[in-house]
């Protein structure tokens, strides 16, 4: 089905296969140009309003039209239409989690990925076995518009076998994690999530649908994977798959140490055995009901004793976040010596230690219930000024004692997640830039502002703001994940001495600058170069 799409052009030269505009420049149908659509164009004010807005909550840009594609030849064909047109831009929208605005598209087209799942069987997820029972080598074949949480539903229900990567929260698509990177407790063990696909079907900005590989288009594969959308849009991806344990054992440990914490958790996450899934997070040494003590448990049956807290522990403390899988075959006996061989030697605080057993499913989606939470408390809906960097391990003890100690002590209405991965898991060939230390910290400050009556969250920004600025300052070695910046200088400064392979690819698969504009990257039709 196909609506009237609507642009009101400036007086430009055309060219003969340009789209045309009246004498006056009035807004003209372009319907023709979408004729052979098999999905949806909707320029009405409700999916234009729908998709002004994102989850952050920080921005709205209202676009021309909301298409709703079919299959991946729909997506060429827009982005072969804005092609045609002198100013038109093109903007991937997966589930609407952007936090900046950056799948939006101001007077230009949003391709709503979700409804490539609508027509597809199994929600578009096609799961492949290649060696016999075991796992090894199997894989499935996803739309980029499908959501983690349905890949690993399907994977996991009908074939005992889930994706090796995840992120916390799994209602993301596919598409929008591989083109930032995907991150999670198991990333120290396996990489992000961008290390682990190989293969993916992208529509360039050239308006060509193309399978990519390591070994086959090299250079398209590496550009999309943690490309911020510039190169293409992804419309599948092929995702590794390992088998699924039954059950996992959830830790929480407690420190009033930063060192403690940190060199125990990179002990972690270097060791030759060590747990599943390590995380961690900050939080508030009070009652605070949302920032403070209770944010630790596991259930409601665990309480945090403050009078086990060491009596010169300061503003702020420190979890530490483990998950060991296991069969329902494996004995107790043998998941509890594991254990206890695992935290042997962490110098956490003795008897603040929380545990529970858990199905894996039930692990994974654990997020789900803080999004349960949020909408019933009305928070879900209001802004999410989020800030999230990657940060050298040699400064990640002056971040604390500034930003954690200091300008966060009474906490941010959310988690404040922190944790190590390993350089070494990620590829260098992909887009994403990264610290240069082996290990370098995940900071996540998740905020979640109470509900107002008007305006943005202007505190929260310009402490965001001011973090940032520390970090510079302080010549930390940092980069910004789900960067978000307004000027070229900045977006050199991110991608330091990437930048030029950055714009080379920019050239090669997107030379008119038609995709994500909203990243705010490059400007339709500059020159590149």
């Amino acid at each position: 089905m196909t609506a009237f799409l609507m642009e009101r052009y400036s007086s430009e030269t055309k060219s003969a296969d340009s789209i045309p505009e009246s004498e006056n420049g009035g807004v003209l149908s372009v319907c023709d140009a979408l004729a052979d659509l098999q999905g949806v164009v909707d320029y009405g004010p409700t999916s234009a309003s729908l998709a002004a807005k994102d989850f952050g909550g920080l921005h709205a840009v209202k676009p021309l039209a909301v298409v709703s594609p079919a299959s991946a030849d729909d997506v060429a064909r827009v982005v072969r239409l804005a092609l045609r047109s002198p100013s038109l831009t093109v903007a991937a929208r997966g589930n609407g989690h952007s936090i900046n605005g950056q799948a939006m598209a101001h007077r230009g087209l949003v391709v709503n990925l979700r409804s490539l799942v609508g027509g597809c069987e199994n929600a578009g997820i096609t799961v492949v076995r290649r060696c016999g029972n075991g796992g090894g080598g199997a894989y499935a074949d996803v739309s980029g518009g499908a959501l983690w949480s349905e890949v690993l539903k399907r994977c996991v229900s009908g074939h005992g076998l889930a994706p090796r990567s995840f992120t916390d929260y799994l209602d993301l698509t596919v598409g929008g994690t591989l083109s930032n990177a995907g991150v999670s407790g198991q990333a120290f063990r396996f990489g992000p999530q961008t290390s682990n696909v190989t293969e993916l079907e992208v529509v360039t900005g050239n308006g060509d649908i193309a399978v990519c590989s390591e070994t086959h288009n090299s250079e398209l594969f590496y550009s999309v994977l943690g490309g911020l959308g510039q190169f293409g849009i992804i419309t599948r991806a092929r995702v590794m798959l390992q088998p699924v344990p039954d059950m996992v054992r959830w830790i929480r440990v407690v420190y009033s140490s930063f060192e403690d914490f940190t060199q125990d958790a990179e002990s972690l996450v270097t060791r030759d055995e060590s747990f599943d899934y390590v995380e961690g997070f900050v939080f508030v040494n009070s009652d605070d009901p949302v920032n403070g003590w209770s944010s630790v448990p596991l259930n409601s049956d665990h309480q945090l004793n403050p009078t086990f807290i060491p009596k010169d522990a300061g503003p702020v403390l420190y979890c530490l976040e483990m998950a060991l899988h296991y069969k329902n075959s494996d004995h107790p006996s043998a998941i509890n010596k594991k254990v206890e061989r695992l935290v042997g030697g962490l110098r956490y605080c003795k008897k603040l230690r929380f545990e529970v057993d858990v199905s894996y499913m039930n692990f994974l989606l654990r997020v789900k219930k803080v999004e349960e939470h949020a909408r019933a408390n009305g928070t879900w809906d209001t802004p999410h000024p989020w800030l999230n960097l990657f940060i050298s391990k040699k400064n990640i003890a002056s971040f604390d004692r500034v930003v954690f100690k200091k300008m966060l002590k009474n906490g941010i209405g959310g988690p404040m997640l922190i944790y190590p991965m390993l350089r070494s898991k990620w590829d260098n060939r992909t887009s994403v830039v990264l610290p240069d230390s082996e290990i370098f910290y995940l900071v996540a400050l998740l905020r979640f502002c109470p509900q107002r009556s008007n305006g943005p969250p202007l505190r929260e920004l310009e402490q965001n703001r001011e973090i940032v600025q520390f970090c510079r300052n302080s010549g930390l070695d940092f980069k910004l994940y789900f960067p978000h910046y307004s000027f070229k200088d900045e977006w050199m400064q991110h991608f330091g001495d990437q930048w030029s392979r950055f714009v080379d690819r920019k050239s090669a698969f997107d030379p008119r600058a038609i995709l994500a504009p909203g990243q705010k990257i490059f400007t339709r039709n500059q020159q590149l170069l």
